[in-house]
């Protein structure tokens, strides 16, 4: 379950809030006006909580139950797409689950209760009755037909038995031991088998996930011949595709699309296997090749990924069937499976920005990858700045000028299977990791199980932008970027660079302006700037952005001074068109003009979506 967003109104609640966020692994959400220090602050409770329902967030409200029914309703259409949500009284006496019960509400609900000492109200009958949600089956378990499911429970609410059938009703011990009332003769019957066929009139058919597929492939193999493969392999065999609990491989194929493609068709987890994992299964092989041992280390990758991941209990089902650039084989387990337990997933790596740092300017994704994530890698003040959302992963941190080593264990790591989120401040791509996780990929300068990762990019909000916005509209017209730092970048660009840029008349932001050995280059900037703009033109010093201490100054770019920035400060300089503005309230804004204004009644003025098409 993603982490709970926990929602109070008032400072009242935050001791209770903060007890929940620490035993949930959730994020407070604070109304601005009342929770000064909530690391989410909203300004209106409804929207900001229909925003989160349609996210698919579970909410965990300390307030009073029917506002947050009132706030929810005109939302509600699709039982089976409904996160978790829970109204918790604010003395903590009662947490009831309002929508989402069988998603992991009423559970939610017992997790609040026992931490806070108060009762879960659950009112599911069939929780509350037999102990278990027909049309909810526990992991390992799949409903053929839940559209079904709700008059068979109606009818043993009314009293009526049941019955228990099929080939792996054995294995059925979630209902078995269940409080639901059994005889022979029962009139709801409920069938578990991994059998192919549809669900018999007036029957609940449930699949154990007991049946793994091993998929071999050429590299680059067609997508649509491995899922064709893999459904008539299941058809032949004579099984239902839900009772498939994972696509298993070598982890030469972690990359693979094909591989990925058939787990997503069936919906179930891609997992893998060394070499040497496979080669122990050569023994129990129907198969075995020497021409794939010499590709790959081991006699057989479709039908000893499938035999590793049932077990020596398991057994093969079906042996290696081919087609011009894929096999698949099928092996059966005796009990339904724990796919998280089968080789190891493809390792996932989410470089993130966090904006400066503090949630109200980080994005939902970012949010949600770091809550994915297993472990996070970053500078020691980012991952600090993440606060509740870090609670609960695993951290590695890496103190500043280790940036290479940073990015590097981070692609190792998620090389072993980890889920590895790598946090920068701002945007992980504006002179932050992002690049370097490329460059290495790019120079070879990763093992081969860190080349085979999955890599998403989520933007974040830069400091150009965030001192941009305090500012006013700088950046309105053309702009750029140039880094001071002559660390990584020879001087000699450096100053071709900002001539380039000065003579441009572009808007500029200068990052990493100062440090403390580092004082001329800045001046230099300013000093070869004046010789292409006003003395008068403005500058922006923006720091510590989002953050405490923030500070924003305008200085005419005369009289900018050096000992006034420091590394925590990003400097906006304008072009010969950026002009201040007061308000009625005192405030002086930063713009630079598009010409919008000038053009106004003459025809000339163009549109965004012109701006955008050219």
């Amino acid at each position: 379950m993603t982490n709970p967003a926990i929602i109070i109104l008032s400072d009242a609640a935050r001791p209770l809030a903060d007890r929940l966020a620490t035993h949930l692994g959730g994020e407070i959400h604070g109304a601005a006006g009342r929770c000064l220090d909530a690391p989410v602050r909203f300004e209106v409770a409804g929207p900001h909580l229909q925003a989160l329902f349609r996210e698919g967030r579970p909410i965990v409200a300390l307030m009073a139950a029917g506002a947050l029914i009132r706030i929810l309703a005109p939302l509600l259409s699709d039982k089976s797409a409904e996160p978790p949500v829970v109204a918790v009284a604010e003395d903590g006496s009662a947490a009831v689950p309002l929508l989402g019960g069988h998603h992991g509400a009423n559970d939610l609900a017992r997790a609040i209760a026992a931490e806070l000492g108060g009762v879960a109200a659950v009112t599911t009958a069939g929780d509350l009755r037999f102990g278990v949600a027909l049309d909810a089956p526990p992991a390992g378990w799949r409903l053929d037909n839940p559209q079904d499911a709700k008059p068979a429970m109606a009818a043993l609410v009314s009293g009526a038995h049941a019955r228990l059938e099929g080939e792996a009703a054995p294995a059925a011990d979630w209902l078995t031991t269940s409080r639901i009332p059994f005889a022979l003769d029962g009139a709801v019957r409920l069938r578990a088998s991994m059998e192919a066929g549809e669900p018999n009139a007036g029957e609940l058919l449930y699949r154990p996930q007991s049946l793994v597929l091993g998929i071999g492939s050429e590299r680059h193999a067609p997508a649509e011949e491995a899922i064709a493969l893999a459904e008539a392999t299941l058809a032949e065999a004579g099984v239902s595709p839900l009772a498939l609990a994972a696509i298993a491989s070598i982890d030469l194929k972690a990359d693979e699309p094909a591989v990925h493609a058939v787990a997503a068709h069936f919906g179930v987890p891609a997992r893998f296997f060394a070499a040497a994992e496979l080669e122990a299964e050569a023994p129990r092989l129907a198969t075995p090749s020497d021409i794939v041992f010499a590709e790959t280390g081991c006699h057989g990758v479709a039908e000893g990924a499938a035999l590793a991941s049932v077990g020596t209990d398991g057994c093969l089902r079906l042996a290696k069937r081919k087609s011009r650039r894929v096999t698949a084989a099928l092996a059966e387990a005796p009990r339904p499976l724990d796919a998280g337990r089968i080789g190891r997933a493809r390792g996932r790596l989410s470089v993130v920005g966090i904006g400066p740092g503090g949630a109200e300017w980080r994005s939902p994704e970012v949010s949600d990858m770091v809550a994915a994530a297993s472990d996070l890698i970053g500078y020691s003040l980012y991952l600090d700045l993440l606060g509740p959302l870090a609670d609960g992963k695993t951290r590695h941190d890496f103190d500043l000028g280790m940036e290479e080593a940073r990015v590097r264990h981070a692609m190792e790591l998620a090389g072993k299977g980890r889920d590895v989120a790598l946090v920068c401040s701002g945007d992980a791509g504006i002179y932050a990791m992002a690049t370097l996780v490329f460059e290495l990929l790019d120079k070879d300068g990763v093992s081969a199980d860190a080349r085979r990762i999955a890599i998403e990019c989520s933007p974040g909000i830069s400091a150009l932008q965030g001192a941009a916005a305090r500012a006013g509209a700088p950046l309105g017209h053309d702009f750029c970027t140039i880094s001071l730092s002559d660390l990584l970048t020879p001087w000699d660009d450096i100053q071709r660079r900002v001539r380039a840029a000065g003579e441009g008349d572009f808007v500029i932001a200068f990052y990493n302006p100062v440090s403390r050995k580092r004082r001329t280059q800045l001046a230099f900037a300013r000093d070869e700037l004046l010789k292409h703009r006003p003395a008068d033109t403005p500058v922006i010093l923006a720091t510590n952005l989002g953050r405490t201490g923030e500070r924003l100054r305008v200085v005419p770019l005369s009289a900018l001074d050096v000992d006034d920035v420091d590394m925590l400060t990003v400097v906006i300089v304008g072009s010969s068109d950026t002009r201040t503005v007061a308000t009625g309230d005192g405030r002086e804004w930063v713009y630079t003009p598009r010409g919008y204004a000038g053009k106004a009644g003459t025809g000339m003025a163009e549109s965004p979506r012109k701006d955008n098409a050219a």
